[in-house]
């Protein structure tokens, strides 16, 4: 059964909408999300309820908090949300035309292609070229403490990424890789820029000098790719979505290629790093759960296979409270492209939305005691998540909903598993994340452990 929190009204008796408070010309409330969004969202939905407007980065936003109102945006029953134009206000010269900026028919066309690369039997043959390639990367990890988790993550799955979506890491050298890493970087913090003007220096003008990289990066592979695809078949993404054919026969562009690949890459390799961060954070913090993952699996070989990975049940938990706590995306844009209404509350056509899920994973209503970390609320008698339909939402949902959660899943199982395998780490016990959010959350301190190295006496 759903249980419903109590509707506040977003409107004064005088008839002025409450959330119209006072703020900052032009900012708004840019800085209060930048320092903490969930603060932000918390606030906005006790003082004025699950629909409500703020002023951000110049534009007034309406805004959906809690899973009734972010549910009605990803359902999109109406087909009144429209994914391009809201991303397209906070990235959208950056990743233009990936799968997440394409609408309706359109997106279904593009989505039901690439569909094509994340079958089960390709996600098994990525999860198999995974495994020998995070032992390599691991294998240059230094112990002791302090040492930086994020950044070295950042890096394993940029290198795994580039493996397993592109062919090899062959088609670029380390240094290259470093500078498209630096580009990814530019390309997502652009999101919160306040200066929207192509000037050098500035973090919109780094923005379109590394999607500027990025094009001539992938633009540069492709015509390999276009020319190997009629000989011995490739299983990496690249050469799948440069073969992919509808059934008339036609294909993705060049440019669609190229588009999709920048978008997913990024993806691939950013939301997959916050996850395994996420995850490192909190077993270090409760070293019971960080052996019981361990136990769990002690039997299974370095690399195990897709099947393998799918029957370790603790780290499902655990990766799923990862992603309640802290989901790589805490907000969805969209624009409303008509008229329509959310829970009894209007919102014009032409309006961006912010469709805020993090504070739908934090809500006391849902989820009891919300900030502590609990795996065990996602076990099978337990299964919190289930009490509303968009109670958990990091991969988003609807016709939108993440193409690439499951091959994220075995990444992050697959990573963790070889970390617990080599390492034993913890935390300082007055450690605090130092979250930034510019762009993805990251933690600005990269994330420092005490890691050890463990005896390696098994199979």
């Amino acid at each position: 059964m759903q249980r419903r929190p109590p509707q506040v009204s977003t409107h004064r008796p005088d008839g002025v909408p409450a959330s119209r408070r006072r703020a900052l010309p032009f900012i708004g409330s840019t800085l209060a999300y930048v320092r903490d969004p969930l603060r932000l969202m918390s606030t906005q939905y006790a003082k004025f309820g699950p629909v409500s407007e703020i002023s951000f980065l110049g534009n007034r936003w309406t805004v959906l908090l809690g899973p009734d109102a972010c549910g009605a945006a990803l359902r999109n029953a109406d087909k009144a949300f429209a994914s391009g134009p809201g991303w397209g206000r906070l990235v959208g010269p950056f990743f233009e035309r990936g799968l997440m900026l394409l609408d309706f028919e359109e997106h279904h066309r593009h989505r039901r292609l690439m569909q094509e690369a994340f079958t089960r039997p390709r996600l098994a043959g990525y999860t198999a070229a995974l495994g020998p390639a995070v032992a390599a990367g691991l294998d240059g990890w230094e112990v002791g403490p302090g040492f930086p988790v994020y950044p070295a993550l950042k890096e394993l799955t940029l290198d795994l990424a580039t493996q397993v979506f592109m062919g090899g890491a062959d088609l670029a050298t380390p240094g290259e890789l470093d500078e498209v890493n630096e580009a990814f970087i530019a390309c997502l913090q652009a999101a919160t820029a306040l200066v929207r003007l192509p000037i050098p220096g500035t973090r919109w003008g780094r923005a379109l000098a590394g999607r500027r990289l990025l094009e001539e990066f992938f633009g540069r592979h492709l015509a390999s790719k276009r020319a190997s695809r009629d000989g011995p078949a490739r299983d990496d993404l690249f050469s799948v979505l440069s073969g992919l054919r509808d059934e008339d026969g036609s294909g993705l562009s060049d440019a669609d290629v190229v588009n999709h690949m920048i978008f997913l890459l990024m993806a691939a390799h950013d939301t997959s790093t916050i996850t395994v961060s996420t995850i490192v954070r909190h077993l270090g913090a409760h070293p019971e759960w960080q052996q019981r993952l361990r136990d769990e699996a002690a039997g299974l070989p370095d690399c195990p296979d897709l099947d393998q990975l799918d029957q370790l049940v603790s780290f499902d938990m655990v990766m799923k409270e990862c992603l309640r706590l802290l989901p790589p995306v805490p907000v969805l844009a969209r624009r409303t492209v008509k008229d329509t209404e959310v829970l009894g509350v209007q919102i014009p056509a032409g309006r961006l939305v912010g469709v805020m899920l993090h504070l739908s994973h934090h809500l006391p209503e849902y989820w009891p005691d919300p900030e502590c970390f609990d795996p065990e609320r996602f076990a099978a008698d337990r299964r919190e998540d289930k009490v509303h339909r968009h109670a958990w939402e990091p991969f988003g949902g609807g016709v939108h909903k993440c193409l690439g959660m499951a091959f994220a899943g075995a990444e992050v199982k697959l990573i963790v598993h070889q970390l617990l395998r080599r390492f034993e780490w913890s935390l300082d016990a007055d450690y605090r994340d130092r979250l930034n959010y510019h762009s993805l959350p990251f933690p600005a301190d990269g994330q420092p452990v005490d890691l050890r190295l463990r005896e390696r006496n098994y199979a």
